[in-house]
Formats: C-alpha cells, structure tokens, sequence
C-alpha cells in the first residue's frame, strides 16, 4: 500500500498492525482534511491500532475533534482501535470541555500508547 504524501504528518510503523501518526502542528480547518486523509490510507489496510502523537500540536480546533471522532466511528467498523497520547493540557482541556476525554483511549505516552 502506498503512504500518503505528507507535509505535516510523520508516519512510523513501530510493530505489525501499529501506526503511529505525529502532527506537526496544530490540528485546524487548514490541516484537518490531510489529516483525515491519512487516517482513511492508514486505517484501511491491515492496520489495528492507529497512535496519534499530538505532541508537537499546541491547538485543535472543532474540525480537528471531528476528524478523530470520525476516525474513532470508522475505526469501530473496522475493529482498530485508536488512541491518542501525549495531549498538551490545552488540547487535552478541549477534549474535556466536549466530553470527548471519555469517548477515546487517551494516555500518557507513546510507549503506553503502542502497548495497549
């Protein structure tokens, strides 16, 4: 399967079946289709967990949150899990305030993120 070409997306495959995907930015209305775009490549293949890296990415606004709970809905379709680590307290403080902290698998690192 060919990768998606991405400008702000970093893509590695620690293990078989494990994506782990780390935007480089903030997570907008500019970047949120390339960021669904590699989600639909990564999750349609022979991938079962897709690790989101939010490390580098400061601020996510209302189309970010719907591009993850759209890969969260597809990913359940397809029995992949998703989960989301190393959350700035600003990100983190949206996930809350739209009750989304529940929804997704969130921790603390990417370590932890691979292992579950």
């Amino acid at each position: 399967m060919a990768n998606p070409q991405s400008t702000y997306i970093a893509i590695e495959r620690p293990e078989q079946g494990i994506v782990v995907l780390s935007p480089n930015s903030d997570i907008d209305m500019s970047r949120s289709p390339e960021l669904r775009s590699v989600l639909r490549q990564e999750m349609s293949g022979d991938t079962h967990k897709v690790v989101i890296d939010l490390d580098d990415v400061e601020y996510m606004d209302s189309s970010g949150l719907a591009t993850l709970v759209e890969a969260m809905r597809n990913a359940g379709s397809s029995n992949a899990k998703i989960v989301i680590c190393n959350m700035s307290t600003k990100v983190s403080a949206i996930f809350e305030i739209a009750r989304l902290d529940s929804f997704f698998s969130i921790v603390d690192s990417r370590d932890e993120a691979i292992s579950l």
